[in-house]
C-alpha cells in the first residue's frame, strides 16, 4: 500500500527539510533554486516504491529521487519533482497502479 501526497508550491521551510532529506545534487540544486513548482511525495515499501517511481518518470516529464529517511519497518519515500501538471500527471499514473494492483503477486 502506498501514500501518495503532493505539495504545490513548496514553502522555505519544506524545501530545506527536503534539501536535506536528498542526496542528489542535481535535484538537490534545482529544488533550492526554485525549478521545481510542485513535488510528489510516495511512501511506502520498498519493491512498491520502486514500480511507482518507475512508473512516475514513464508517464510525465518529471524528476524522481529517494528521499532519505528513518524507518524501522522498512518504508521509504520518493519524491517527484516538477512542474504542477507532470506531478499531477505522473502522481495520477501511480494511484491508478495502485488501485490496480493484484494483491496475490508478491
Amino acid at each position: 500500500m502506498l501514500t501518495i501526497r503532493t505539495i504545490n508550491s513548496p514553502s522555505k521551510g519544506t524545501v530545506n527539510i527536503l534539501s536535506r532529506k536528498i542526496h542528489e545534487d542535481c535535484i538537490k540544486n534545482k529544488l533550492d533554486n526554485g525549478i521545481y513548482n510542485a513535488l510528489g511525495l510516495i511512501q511506502g515499501p520498498l519493491a512498491e516504491i520502486i514500480v511507482a517511481g518507475d512508473v512516475a518518470e514513464k508517464a510525465s516529464n518529471v524528476d524522481m529521487t529517494e528521499i532519505q529517511g528513518v524507518c524501522p519497518q522498512h518504508i521509504t519515500m520518493i519524491g517527484v519533482f516538477g512542474d504542477t501538471a507532470a506531478v499531477s500527471e505522473a502522481l495520477k499514473a501511480v494511484a491508478k497502479l495502485e488501485d490496480h494492483s493484484p494483491a496475490a503477486v508478491k
